[in-house]
């Protein structure tokens, strides 16, 4: 049995505890981990005896090629996804149905649950995403693989930097390293956030150049055919010619750089199975606040990724989630002081049954990750 086709049976053994006679999905991030089909307009039909996906002619070769032995109904261009899923539904006559409550508009849901009057139709937000939380050997190498390649687009940043670089063309030029290191593209919007700027955690890139302040934070990952990888990382530039008094990090930033990282040392420490993802953000949390910054650290500490960069689980205040081995999360604690800089620190880590294994290897140590132009 296919890796797709045990994830079906999985969901479809959690229909089945419901009382359910068929689901519908049509999250095309959850038709893809069920599939491993890649395009989008496409919905996934799976009853006891039957799994169908409703496409069109644009991916009947593709569906063939990336889904070998899937049944798939390909509507023509005439015929809406709506009403072609509602015809496949009407002959199947399911007399219930679970369907995608957080995908799905009111829209389009009524115009399916008008379509089909005679199913009743039962929400769920999670049926597949509960799955997707813990990753699979498959999917954590294709993980593993997206960290590679965004480890080996960051030594191409490092080595290409200028001191004229602006943050939009840094952030443009990140891209293109991805695609260079063999990835399909960058996971997320790169940040790339000069001096001041660092301290706006989703800063938006700007025509400010590195040489107008040393400190230089980064967000990037990749992502491979289908799975992601995300880190951050803080750069001291040392431009001679514009900072030539600036030759090593200062006081301040090293004492900001050194909590965010013994931040994250704690948290990683105590990631394990049966942990509660909301601890461990304490942890974090709690010894920022000890060390007078308490409220400079506003964001969750972390977020599980993979087929998305953003998934459950969650490491927030609220969120109360007991971690298991196959889990991977991101952990990144940040201090940021506004109109001075901002310091994050992201790693990729993976839940065994013993403990954590951060999966990220680029060099976090701030004496290591300055820059000499």
């Amino acid at each position: 049995m296919s890796v797709f086709a045990s994830r079906r049976q999985r969901l479809w053994q959690t229909v089945k505890k419901e009382g359910l006679d068929a689901v519908l999905v049509t999250n095309p991030i959850n038709v893809t981990y069920l599939t491993g089909f890649s395009g989008d307009s496409t919905y996934l039909i799976v009853e006891k005896s039957k799994t169908l996906l409703v496409s069109d002619e644009r991916y009947r070769v593709q569906i063939a090629e990336e889904c070998p032995g899937l049944d798939a109904f390909i509507r023509g261009p005439a015929l809406p996804l709506s009403d072609a899923t509602i015809a496949q539904l009407t002959a199947l006559a399911p007399r219930s149905l679970g369907y995608e409550s957080g995908h799905l508009t009111v829209a389009e849901f009524h115009k399916l649950a008008d379509g089909v009057k005679t199913t009743d139709w039962k929400p769920a937000q999670d049926r597949v995403e509960r799955f997707r939380q813990v990753k699979d050997e498959s999917e954590i190498a294709q993980i593993r693989d997206a960290i590679k390649i965004a480890e080996k687009a960051f030594a191409m940043f490092l080595a290409l930097l200028r001191p004229s670089d602006t943050e939009k063309e840094l952030t443009d030029a990140m891209e293109s390293y991805v695609r260079r290191a063999g990835g399909k593209q960058t996971a997320f919007p790169t940040i790339v956030a000069v001096g001041p700027r660092a301290a706006l955690p989703h800063a938006p890139p700007s025509l400010h150049a590195i040489s107008e302040n040393p400190i230089l934070l980064v967000d990037w990952g990749a992502q491979g055919p289908f799975y992601k990888s995300d880190l951050t990382r803080v750069l001291w530039t040392n431009n001679n010619v514009a900072f030539p008094a600036a030759r090593k990090p200062t006081d301040k930033l090293r004492a900001v750089h050194a909590v965010v990282k013994e931040a994250q040392r704690r948290a990683i420490a105590a990631m394990r199975p049966g942990a509660s993802s909301k601890d461990v953000d304490t942890i974090a949390r709690s010894y920022i606040a000890e060390q007078g910054y308490g409220e400079l650290f506003n964001h969750g500490l972390g977020h599980g990724f993979g087929l998305q960069i953003h998934e459950a689980p969650f490491f927030r205040p609220n969120v109360d989630v007991k971690l298991e081995a196959g889990m991977v999360v991101t952990c990144e604690p940040g201090i940021y002081l506004p109109e001075e800089f901002g310091v994050r620190i992201e790693d990729d880590v993976l839940i065994t049954p013993d403990g954590a294994e951060v999966l990220t290897h680029c060099p976090r140590e701030l004496d290591e990750c300055i820059v000499e132009f």
